[in-house]
């Protein structure tokens, strides 16, 4: 009877003994704090955001061409004796230099003709005068009826009086006839073709060069139809950058003077025309930028109020994640009102002191705890 009790005793001692081991091994081990397990939960970079206001940048590019090209002709006839040293392709002359002189031995001439015509005509004038004075002297003894304006020369007078004005108007061609033996550049030029040489004779009229007006150019530049939202209401007279990428850039000052008044039919867009004063740089010790140079052009547009600028790898669908104040994750549409470079403009969606996700974990979720790392910076542009 005995033996039969500690049969069934045994294995209730062995349990008994089993779990009050296992209890004092429990007691024994590490307990898992609380710490430990906030150390599970994902690590994310967060920076407080402020809005701001900010003025909107628009780029655009275009080619720089001349304001003004100039077909130049001769005005006279004549052999051509001699041409400047930088009327050639490519050579750049002063305002007023003589591009090349015609021959004027004849004009010359021409001139003292015209002098001397004019003198005869002035001497002709005294004597008609004088004529008329001693007529109307004689007229005070006869009678009224006899004097008359024949009598008393005047049509002499008038005849005499435009033989001088005749005169004197041919003098004036001659001499202009002759300065024009002197073909001289109408502003500061660039030579682009010239079709004329020393000893070659070329008529009134004849075309002999074109010229580049180089006291300015122009850029004119198409403007987006997501980018005309954002143009100044007056935007003529603005200042604008004139950029030339390059190994080492070039950039110049310009200014918007118009646009072109029409909606391109093709693009749809408007063509915005941006001055460029002096872009040779004769007048100054800046880079130079020649015709033909293709170049980005930025100007200041409307100022826009309450804005977020935020790097374009944090907005993903016009969506955004922030770490709310429970330190979840929560997504936020956001209302993206332009993309410029690397940055995106935010309208709506977001408020002062948000604390926006920089490093969004892989696969982030709605109410996901996190534990925050907080940025230095503010996020502000």
């Amino acid at each position: 009877m005995i033996i039969k009790s500690l049969r069934w005793l045994l294995p209730c001692l062995i349990l008994a003994g089993a779990y009050g081991g296992y209890t004092a091994i429990a007691s024994t081990g590490p307990e898992t704090s609380e710490e430990e397990v906030k150390n599970t939960l994902p690590i994310v970079t967060v920076a407080p955001i402020q809005s701001s206001d900010y003025k909107v940048v628009i780029t655009s590019h275009g080619e720089l061409q001349p304001v003004e090209v100039t077909q130049l002709s001769a005005q006279v006839s004549g052999e051509v004796i001699s041409w400047h040293p930088n009327f050639v392709v490519g050579g750049v002359v002063k305002r007023g230099e003589v591009l090349f002189s015609i021959e004027s031995d004849n004009y010359q001439a021409a001139v003292l003709q015209a002098e001397a015509q004019l003198a005869s005509a002035k001497a002709n004038l005294i004597e008609e005068k004088a004529k008329a004075e001693v007529a109307k002297r004689q007229a005070k003894r006869l009678p009224e009826k006899q004097v008359t304006d024949l009598y008393l020369r005047k049509p002499q007078v008038l005849s005499a009086s435009a033989q001088v004005k005749s005169a004197q108007a041919e003098l004036k061609r001659a001499k202009r006839d002759l300065e024009n033996c002197k073909i001289v550049a109408p502003y500061d030029a660039l030579v682009v073709s010239r079709d004329i040489g020393v000893g070659q004779f070329i008529t009134a009229g004849a075309h002999v060069a074109t010229l580049n007006n180089v006291e300015a150019g122009e850029v004119h530049i198409p403007i987006a139809g997501f980018d005309s939202a954002f143009l100044p209401k007056n935007y003529a007279g603005l200042d604008a950058r004139v950029i030339q990428r390059g190994i080492s850039n070039v950039e110049r000052e310009g200014k918007i003077e118009r646009d072109l008044g029409v909606v391109d039919s093709s693009t749809r867009m408007i063509n915005v025309v941006v001055s460029v004063a002096d872009p040779y740089a004769i007048d100054s010790s800046a880079m130079p930028l020649k015709f033909g140079s293709y170049v980005e052009v930025q100007f200041v547009g409307k100022e826009l109020k309450h804005i977020y600028r935020l790097p374009q790898e944090l907005v993903n669908n016009q969506q955004v994640w922030v770490v709310n104040d429970k330190g979840e994750l929560e997504p936020r549409k956001v209302n993206v009102l332009r993309a410029e470079k690397e940055f995106m403009l935010i309208g709506e969606g977001l408020f002062d002191d948000d604390q926006i996700v920089l490093t969004v974990p892989e696969y982030p979720q709605k109410g996901l705890l996190v534990d925050v790392n907080v940025a230095e910076n503010v996020m502000t542009h």
